[in-house]
């Protein structure tokens, strides 16, 4: 299997020309590469909590579902270890966006086996979840006293993006019990 490209190959915004339809003639892209993200909702899902720390983007990016998910990893890894079950996390967007590649071969013989840029129209090879400006990227519900371990578990998550993100913090004014 091909070793996957940098980050930095698919950071930018592009044009997402990548229409999947549940009709196999309509799409663009025949096919749409597997999803790596496990899970988007964790923790104690049916209750209520009185904080909510959100990570929202600071730039326009593209994130890969591979950064998504080790950035949730991260991040579970520290409320898991301290919290137990006593948190909600949830993941707030979902990598749509088909990333493609038109791979040129290099060396000898490449001219018998490569079209150029004549049909270059590329080849699936991952996806990504285009995130604008102030977008929640990801949030976490708790109580008021574990505020601190919650932001530090999104700062470990906020270190796998390309970009830089703001903490907010939001209180929900009824809790229901």
């Amino acid at each position: 299997m091909a070793k996957i490209r940098k980050g930095i190959s698919y950071r930018h915004l592009e044009r997402p020309y990548t229409r999947k339809s549940k009709y196999r003639k309509k799409n663009y892209v025949r096919a749409s590469p597997h999803n790596s993200i496990v899970k988007y909702t964790m923790g104690s899902v049916g209750k209520a909590f009185p904080v909510v720390l959100e990570l929202v983007s600071d730039a326009d990016v593209q994130l890969r579902h591979n950064c998504i998910e080790s950035a949730r990893k991260s991040a579970i890894k520290i409320l898991e270890e301290r919290l137990g079950k006593d948190f909600l996390y949830q993941i707030r967007m979902y990598p749509h966006h088909v990333l493609r590649e038109n791979p040129l071969a290099s060396g000898a013989g490449a001219d018998r086996m490569s079209t150029g840029m004549t049909q270059s129209f590329g080849k699936p090879i991952g996806i990504a979840a285009q995130v604008r400006k102030g977008k929640v990227i990801m949030d976490v519900a708790l109580y008021g006293k574990d505020v601190a371990l919650g932001t530090l578990a999104l700062k470990r998550a906020q270190n796998k993006f390309p970009m830089r993100c703001i903490i907010r913090e939001r209180r929900v004014k009824k809790v229901a019990k």
